[in-house]
């Protein structure tokens, strides 16, 4: 088994730009913020869905038996692009192959993901698995857009915390069925027949059942669409307007893809370093003494402005969504 495989944020960005370093021709990513069928199908062409949600951690997730939707279909791992997981932090790419794989047919995936995907499909999905965590090309593109942590924070675990794990799955419409591919279960889980047409309606359906065994206060999830480029759609309508917001969204996920490989940690020395010589020529020794603790009153506000304002000031942060 191989490792270096670094975790990656859950981002239409980085999917998208993911695919094109691979060699993948017009295809993107969209988040969706709904479940709305229509919110899909007005994305056609629609390849397939990538899903985030919690890992399940207090009931067991993997079943020889039977899934809690659906029916393990053990024949199509065979005709499918279908691996079995067998690393971490790759399960995000793993969706994505999942998805791409299944709609090659349809989709310029490249000369270097063809001749992979025909060297693993005589495979079985555990050797495919294991095909995928060796393959230097794909795990090299996956930790190009991996964030840059040149800290790690020891003191933030402790032996009693129980981490939040998160996972991907994919969801397909592949030879007339709905297929449901996530490696870490034992084969494809069919959903029962779906043509293309019907397809946005049928995952919404069981992306409803799948988010309704949660309980009510669990939001966070996190959907995205594999579709054909924007652009080029943007072009055959005719809609300048269109073309140009998906120019300035491909721009902007360029820009953040950059930041997101930066390490900041030298620039933000020399900045601190900066204002400090700024304060100290102002006035030496004092008056670098007096800025410190008024920037230590301000905080001192703040925090009880909030504990005031919050009820409590328990104000829970945000979570990142990452696979």
């Amino acid at each position: 088994m191989s490792g270096g495989w670094n975790t990656i944020e859950s981002d239409a960005g980085v999917f998208t730009f993911l695919l094109n370093n691979l060699g993948v021709q017009n295809v993107q990513f969209e988040e969706l913020l709904t479940l709305e069928p229509e919110a899909l199908a007005s994305l056609h062409p629609v390849y397939g869905v990538i899903f985030l949600f919690k890992y399940p951690t207090d009931t067991p997730y993997t079943s020889t038996d039977k899934p809690l939707d659906g029916t393990f279909d053990h024949d199509a791992a065979e005709r499918l692009w279908f691996a079995a997981q067998t690393i971490q932090n790759a399960c995000g790419t793993q969706a994505l192959l999942s998805v791409l794989m299944n709609r090659s047919e349809e989709v310029d995936i490249g000369a270097k993901l063809r001749d992979f995907r025909e060297f693993t499909m005589a495979l079985p999905p555990e050797f495919r698995g294991e095909a995928l965590s060796n393959s230097e090309l794909i795990r090299d593109v996956h930790n190009s857009f991996a964030r840059s942590s040149p800290f790690v924070d020891e003191t933030q675990r402790t032996g009693g915390e129980t981490e939040n794990a998160f996972h991907f799955v994919a969801y397909a419409p592949v030879d007339g069925v709905l297929y449901e591919l996530d490696g870490l279960q034992p084969a494809p889980i069919s959903h029962g027949p779906c043509a293309k047409e019907a397809f946005p309606e049928r995952v919404m359906e069981v992306l409803q059942r799948r988010i309704a065994r949660y309980e009510l206060s669990e939001i966070r999830f996190n959907l995205m669409a594999m579709v054909g480029d924007r652009r080029i759609v943007a072009r055959t309508i005719g809609d300048a307007e269109m073309l140009a917001r998906e120019e300035r969204k491909r721009r902007d996920w360029q820009f953040e893809n950059a930041l997101r490989r930066h390490n900041f940690v030298g620039f933000a020395g020399a900045v601190l370093k900066g204002v400090v010589e700024a304060k100290l020529k102002e006035g030496g020794e004092d008056a670098y003494n007096k800025w410190i603790e008024e920037a230590k009153g301000k905080t001192r506000q703040r925090l009880e402005s909030r504990r005031k304002g919050g009820g409590g000031g328990g104000g829970g942060e945000d979570v990142e969504m990452e696979g």
